[in-house]
């Protein structure tokens, strides 16, 4: 099993930062991908962004440029810094690991931009 906490989301204005980190805690070995993903009000839930074991990473096309994800292997942590935000990045953000074939998700942090 492994554990997911979340922290960092909020109350932003448009055009403002906000990071988003997930712990990993548990049977943390042979992960394959660490990212987030996001739920708006009525939608599917969607990836913003993923890095793999082998370094590799992928975005939304609507989040390119404004935000990186990096992982830090030593912490077991993957953050996300996000900038430049629009309203229509508000949703409730999920942190997701895939460890061989299993997917776990984090509880979900709530992300707000408005004025």
């Amino acid at each position: 099993q492994v554990q997911l906490v979340e922290s960092g989301g909020g109350l932003v204005q448009p055009g403002g930062s906000l990071r988003l980190s997930c712990a990993a805690s548990g049977s943390i070995f042979r992960i394959n991908a660490m990212g987030w993903y996001r739920q708006a009000p009525g939608k599917e839930r969607e990836l913003v962004a993923v890095t793999t074991s082998g370094g590799s990473t992928d975005y939304a096309d609507s989040v390119k440029g404004r935000f990186t994800i990096s992982r830090d292997r030593a912490k077991n942590t993957v953050d996300l810094q996000m900038n430049s935000l629009k309203p229509e990045d508000t949703a409730v953000y999920y942190c997701y690991v895939r460890r061989i074939v299993t997917d776990y998700w984090g509880q979900g942090t709530q992300v707000t931009v408005s004025s």
